[in-house]
C-alpha cells in the first residue's frame, strides 16, 4: 500500500455520501507498498479500505479483481469483501482515479514469519487455489515471462547504477528462464503476491488475506514459489529450509503438488525472484515526486536469484519426500 495522490476533505466527503457506511471518524494514508494509493477509514459503522487504483493496475482489469474478491468471499476465504454504492456499483471515481471501498479485516501482517506461520500460509494459499476454480473469468498474467523483457528493457541503461553488472547478470538469466520455462503445468486463479504484508494472522492462523490486484490465470505452483521467496528467506539473505518444508507441507495437505509441478518448483522460483526483482528495479529507478511512498530493495531479489541459480530439486526448497 501506498500514497500517490492526495485527497482532499470535500472531495472524499462527496465520495463518501453515495455510500451507506456511516459518518467518517477518521482517515488516514497508509504508506506501505508500491502500487496503488489507499487510505484508512474510520467511520460510525466500522473500518475500510479506500482504494485509488494508479500505475500497474489497468482500469478494464478492475472488474475482474472485484469479481474475484466477491467470489472467493462467497466460498469462504476470508478477503476484502467490496462494498457496493447507492447505485450498487463497487468502483467509482475519486480524484481523478478508479477508487473502491472494501471492508476491513482483524488481524496483524507478521514482519518475521516462523515455520507455523509458513506452514498456515501455505495451507491458506492452497485454499485460494480451490476457491477460484470454478471462478469463471481469465486474466493472463501480463507479469509472467514474456513481460520480463520489456520490464527490463526499462531499466537496463541504469541498472548498473543500482549495482555492478547487473545488467549482465540479468540478460544472462532472462535467456537461460527462456530456455527453461515450463508449460502446461495445473493452472487457475494465482494471487500472484502472496507477500508477508498481504496475510494477516491472529496468533499463528491465518486471519485473511489482502491485495488481491495482481491476482490472473497462472501456474499454481508459480504460487508456491512466489511464496517460497517471500516468506522463506532471513535477513542475511540466507534460505531457510524449515520455513520451505513447513509452507510446503502447509500447502500439500490442503492440495497435493503433482510430479510436473514437483519437478519445475526450482526454475519457477528463480523466475518468481526475476519477476520481482524486475518490478522493484523499475520502481526503484521510477519513483514519482513527492510520492509517499520508500521503493523495494531490487537487490534483495538478485540475491535470492543467485541462490536458486544452484538449486537443483525442490528437497533443496523443503519438498519432503
Amino acid at each position: 500500500m501506498a500514497v500517490y495522490t492526495e485527497v482532499q476533505d470535500e472531495e472524499l466527503a462527496a465520495f463518501l455520501a453515495t455510500y451507506d457506511i456511516g459518518t467518517v471518524l477518521s482517515y488516514k494514508g497508509i504508506a506501505e507498498g508500491v502500487e496503488n494509493t489507499n487510505y484508512f477509514l474510520h467511520t460510525t459503522a466500522g473500518s475500510y479500505i479506500l482504494t485509488l487504483y494508479e500505475k500497474r493496475v489497468r482500469q478494464e482489469d478492475l472488474p475482474f479483481f472485484i469479481d474475484l474478491m466477491q467470489h472467493l468471499a462467497r466460498k469462504g476465504l476470508n478477503c476484502p469483501l467490496p462494498v457496493n454504492n447507492s447505485q450498487g456499483e463497487a468502483l467509482g471515481r475519486l480524484a481523478g482515479r478508479p477508487a473502491a471501498i472494501c471492508t476491513f479485516l482483524d488481524g496483524i501482517a507478521v514482519r518475521r514469519p516462523t515455520a507455523q506461520h509458513c506452514g498456515a500460509l501455505g495451507a491458506a494459499l492452497a485454499r485460494l487455489h480451490l476457491a477460484g476454480q470454478d471462478f469463471g473469468q481469465v486474466r493472463p498474467n501480463a507479469l509472467s515471462i514474456d513481460g520480463w523483457p520489456p520490464l527490463f528493457a526499462q531499466a537496463e541503461t541504469q541498472a548498473d547504477t543500482v549495482s555492478a553488472r547487473l545488467a549482465e547478470r540479468t540478460r544472462r538469466e532472462l535467456e537461460a528462464l527462456a530456455a527453461e520455462w515450463p508449460s502446461g503445468l495445473p493452472s487457475g486463479i494465482i494471487h500472484a503476491d502472496l507477500f508477508t504484508d498481504n496475510v494477516f494472522f491472529i496468533g499463528a492462523e491465518v486471519s485473511g488475506l489482502i491485495d488481491f490486484y495482481f491476482a490472473c490465470t497462472d501456474a499454481f505452483a508459480y504460487d508456491v514459489a512466489i511464496c517460497l521467496n517471500a516468506w522463506c528467506f532471513e535477513a542475511d539473505g540466507s534460505f531457510n529450509l524449515t520455513k520451505g518444508r513447513a509452507l510446503l507441507a502447509g500447502y500439500r495437505s490442503v492440495r497435493p503438488l503433482a510430479a510436473e509441478e514437483v519437478e519445475a518448483l526450482p526454475v519457477l522460483c528463480r523466475g518468481s525472484a526475476m519477476r520481482f526483482m524486475l518490478t522493484r528495479l523499475v520502481d526503484w529507478l521510477n519513483v514519482p515526486p513527492g510520492a509517499l511512498v520508500k521503493p523495494k530493495d531490487p537487490l534483495e531479489y538478485d540475491r535470492k536469484l543467485n541462490f536458486h541459480r544452484h538449486v537443483r530439486h525442490a528437497r533443496e526448497l523443503g519438498l519432503a519426500a
